[in-house]
């Protein structure tokens, strides 16, 4: 083999290596200060990222490189390098930030800022331009980008509502009446349908973007975070008393299996071939790891103190 046929050899086998390589799972630990990195091929912490501060709402960059964290004691987004593992910037969020979602495309963050009663938008690249849209709802908390881009959705806290806000405008389009507390929020994967768990009715509510209309569903005691199978065709909702992820068929709306994990279950994740979901248990100071094909959790991955949620690229 010549030096020209060894380096493609080694390149496509690179390439295929990447492309093999299991997808990672990013667990802010809110009491801790610390980012946990999960192998999904593995289900071992493969490293453990210092951020400081106390991280709770995360996002990935659609290339894996940037890592996005809401810093509670900072009031900042911190936007980490993946590679060397350290804090390249902090972008002032307003006072006490929570949530935050990118859109799609990684250009645009949106974080809830729960005592200003707005929600930032962050340009990620360029010079970090960001405006703040307030909302009518009482404490925002989680922010969810439609898939198109067009739409986020934000979660009131110590409201019962859901605020949509036209990303273009900058503005609040309209608020959609649910339960009380609402926290997680998933879109199903055409945009047409978001649902939302409201914590302290313990119900799931499905709302129709078109019509601006929400319909409920029975959900566990505590009802906390959202997550949406690729395929649209489950929803996953963690319950924070019943220590347990209820999930739903989206096509019949009918509740089908709950999973035991661990203590207080929060934010989740799941991967994206679907097989497997990540579930933040804050009292436990572990991520369940469930087998979406048999609804059954098969590990339990020990991180750091008070996960707050995970985010999967």
């Amino acid at each position: 083999m010549n030096m020209r046929s060894a380096i493609a050899a080694a390149l496509l086998c690179a390439a295929t290596g990447a492309a093999l390589a299991a997808p990672l799972a990013y667990v802010p630990n809110e009491k801790s200060g610390t980012v946990s990195v999960i192998d999904t091929g593995t289900d071992k912490v493969a490293r453990t990222i210092g951020t400081g501060g106390k991280p709770r709402g995360i996002a990935v960059s659609p290339d894996g490189a940037t890592l996005y964290v809401s810093d509670r004691s900072a009031n900042a987004l911190l936007v980490v390098e993946l590679v060397g593992g350290t804090v390249r910037e902090r972008i002032g969020l307003g006072e006490s930030p929570e949530g935050i979602d990118l859109s799609r495309d990684g250009s645009l963050l949106a974080a809830a800022s729960e005592t200003t009663n707005g929600v930032v938008l962050v340009e990620t690249g360029g010079e970090h331009r960001k405006w703040t849209v307030q909302v009518p709802g009482k404490n925002p908390e989680h922010t969810a980008f439609s898939p198109d881009g067009r739409w986020v959705l934000v979660g009131a806290e110590d409201g019962a509502q859901v605020d949509i806000v036209d990303v273009a405008q900058k503005k609040v389009a309209a608020s959609v009446a649910v339960g009380q507390r609402p926290r997680g929020i998933g879109f199903a994967p055409d945009g047409k349908t978001a649902y939302v768990a409201c914590e302290l009715d313990g119900t799931l509510y499905a709302i129709d973007i078109a019509t601006r209309s929400a319909t409920p569903f029975k959900a566990g005691p505590f009802s906390n975070g959202v997550t949406v199978s690729p395929d649209g065709a489950k929803v996953y909702v963690s319950s924070g008393r019943g220590a347990r992820v209820d999930v739903f068929d989206t096509a019949s709306r009918r509740f089908v299996a709950s999973i035991p994990v661990g203590e207080r279950p929060w934010n989740m994740a799941i991967t994206p071939d679907g097989r497997k979901l990540y579930v933040a248990n804050g009292r436990s100071g572990t991520v369940s790891v469930i087998d979406t094909a048999t609804n059954k959790r098969v590990a339990d991955v020990k991180v750091d103190e008070l996960p707050w949620g995970v985010a999967i690229r």
